[in-house]
């Protein structure tokens, strides 16, 4: 259509530059009309292809009274013509797109309002949308049953044992754990995990968190396990070995540190040498009886974590971890402090299929009860090969001198190697050598057998 307006501009100019001879022939004012017609219609038809119905009425054509110029008359027609299928085309896809007007007293208010706007856009030149989306419908914003229930998980550990100091195999089931977790509102979420073996049931962790707070900020409320290291916020089936360090054990508890209390999370707004850093503070009422053997008042947790991504495949960890605490009821105060280092190698092209990771971490223990001050040492290393998608083999090395009392330090090597049948059941078979002098040299076999189901699986951080 294009090309048909040029030849006719083209021909109106001609028309207008023939020889004076020739031009006295020529009705100069209708060759004029016929120039700025087809000016009006080429921009009708700019504004057609640019996406937008052109306003108004349709260009009104010049009369040329025939017979007066054969020239004239022909290019009259041609623009004639061109000036239907310009406004034929504008007809066809603006007002075919348009929607049907609908009555003004219809019993649908919103249907009124929404055809009079639509009348006033094509009025205006605005090309109507076709709506090719499925109708709306509106639902209240109340969450409804299915919706109010939590992400719901379920975690089992069985373990056999054979140990140098019992006779025969030993069965027992290690835990069952129930994991709970939920987006209360597009502010706050909550976990919980509940812990259920032969001794009862036990809240390992139950807490609320905010996130996009200003300056970064993460705040947990509740009972959670607390940043120590690279491995005390894992919880014991997600371990790489069966059991938590020996250092942790002998410095916090049994089963780590948690407590309950308040927790402020930040990502520092700065880099070094390129790595991303992180600030946890905590004030936390924690069941730890070397730390606050049996006191009330909370325990102050400070952690600085630092994050290098050396390559594609390699990045680097390195913390570090103070803890202060005192019960006045025992004339007790204490304070441990620990740096953490963490390798891992996973090549991308390797997926979930291999990698290599390498811990090592180690803490200073400070105690003063009534006077009787000791300052003790652990520490362990840790590495774990991951050869295939299902096998695993690791190895860990623990030292550790107790907290308090004789100093009659204690080691243990324990080897590792886990098959994973899929990402929901893996079995591990771990050795372990234990000394100290005071008991000797112990020896110990376990099977462990490790089964989840639901949406957080062997949940790591």
């Amino acid at each position: 259509m294009r090309s048909i307006f040029r030849t006719a501009v083209f021909a109106l100019l001609a028309a207008s530059t023939w020889p004076a001879a020739a031009a006295a022939q020529v009705p100069v004012a209708a060759v004029d009309s016929l120039r700025h017609a087809v000016v009006r219609l080429t921009a009708r038809l700019d504004s057609l292809e640019a996406g937008t119905c052109p306003a108004g009425p349709g260009v009104p054509l010049p009369t040329i009274t025939p017979g007066r110029d054969a020239t004239v008359d022909s290019l009259a027609a041609a623009v004639g013509a061109l000036a239907a299928r310009v406004e034929g085309a504008i007809a066809a896809r603006c007002r075919a797109a348009a929607p049907p007007r609908v009555p003004a007293d219809t019993a649908d208010p919103l249907a009124a309002i929404r055809a009079a706007a639509d009348s006033a856009a094509a009025e205006a030149g605005v090309p109507a949308v076709q709506d090719t989306s499925t109708p709306t419908q509106f639902i209240g914003r109340q969450r409804n049953q299915s919706a109010m229930n939590p992400e719901i998980s379920a975690t089992g550990d069985v373990r056999l044992e054979v140990r140098e100091d019992h006779e025969g195999p030993d069965f027992h089931l290690e835990e069952i754990e129930l994991a709970f977790q939920a987006a209360l509102d597009p502010y706050s979420h909550t976990k919980i995990f509940a812990g259920i073996s032969e001794d009862g049931i036990e809240i390992e962790e139950g807490y609320l968190y905010w996130t996009g707070l200003p300056g970064r900020l993460r705040v947990d409320l509740g009972k959670f396990r607390q940043p120590v290291g690279d491995l005390n916020r894992w919880h014991l089936h997600a371990l790489p070995e069966g059991e938590y360090p020996l250092v942790y054990q002998r410095y916090l508890s049994e089963e780590g540190l948690s407590g309950v209390g308040l927790s402020l999370y930040s990502a520092l707004p700065l880099s070094i040498a390129g790595g991303t850093h992180e600030l946890y503070l905590q004030a936390t009422a924690s069941e730890s009886d070397p730390l606050v053997a049996g006191g009330d008042l909370p325990l102050v947790l400070g952690r600085l974590q630092n994050f290098w991504q050396l390559s594609r495949s390699t990045y680097v960890q390195l913390g570090a971890t103070g803890i202060v605490a005192e019960n006045p009821d025992t004339s007790l105060t204490s304070d441990l402090i620990g740096v953490d280092l963490r390798l891992t190698i996973r090549p991308p092209e390797a997926g979930t299929r291999q990698d290599f990771t390498a811990r090592a971490e180690g803490y200073r223990f400070h105690s003063d009860l009534d006077g009787e001050v000791a300052t003790r040492y652990g520490a362990f290393a840790d590495l774990q090969w991951r050869t295939s998608q299902r096998w695993v083999f690791g190895a860990r090395y623990d030292y550790v001198e107790p907290p308090s009392g004789p100093n009659v330090a204690e080691w243990a090597v324990t080897p590792a190697i886990t098959w994973w049948q899929s990402e929901f059941v893996f079995l591990r078979l771990e050795g372990q050598r234990h000394h100290d002098n005071l008991t000797g040299t112990l020896d110990r076999l376990t099977l462990q057998v490790v089964w989840a189901m639901g949406p957080h699986k062997h949940e790591t951080y």
